[in-house]
């Protein structure tokens, strides 16, 4: 048998899409993979920590926000070639709660800001891309990718 190459092994992430009204929260990533991109809050997964528990954890750590009414929303498979790194990102809904939205990571975030799902800055980070994209398990279309099934696709479905 020939040798295999070691592959990386893929990580765990978790990402919070929070609403706010008809806005979502994206903090512009720095000194890490996709740096430059802008990406709702989020990390990785704690051994025998929920997704939930992470998504509170994770938005608590980087943004100062409280949340509430976190719900699984789908999974992404991000393959980042050039830093050789691949992650399965699991997407959670939430709505904000309480707290002014403050940069609590500086060294992994330079901004922090509300958007509609119509004027999203540029560029995003790899997994929202694949999400917008419905790249997704399982698949969606794009009414639930925004949230909605009505014409106004601008607010998340609860």
């Amino acid at each position: 048998m020939s040798e295999q190459q070691h592959q990386p092994e893929p990580k765990v992430g978790v990402a919070v899409l929070i609403q706010k009204g008809d806005r979502i929260l994206l903090n512009k990533r720095k000194n890490t993979h996709g740096a430059g991109t802008w990406a709702p809050p989020g990390g990785y997964l704690k051994f025998g920590e929920s997704f939930e528990d992470c998504a509170v954890r994770e938005t608590k750590e980087e943004t100062t926000l409280d949340i509430t009414e976190v719900r699984f929303r789908v999974i992404t498979s991000d393959v980042f070639e050039a830093d050789q790194k691949h992650f399965i990102t699991i997407w959670m809904d939430a709505k904000y709660l309480s707290g002014e939205p403050q940069i609590a990571a500086p060294d992994e975030e330079s901004e922090l800001e509300w958007f509609t799902w119509d004027a999203l800055p540029q560029p995003l980070f790899l997994p929202l891309q694949h999400l917008l994209e419905g790249k997704t398990y399982p698949l969606q279309t794009m009414a639930e990718k925004l949230g909605t099934t009505g014409e106004h696709a601008q607010q998340f479905h609860y």
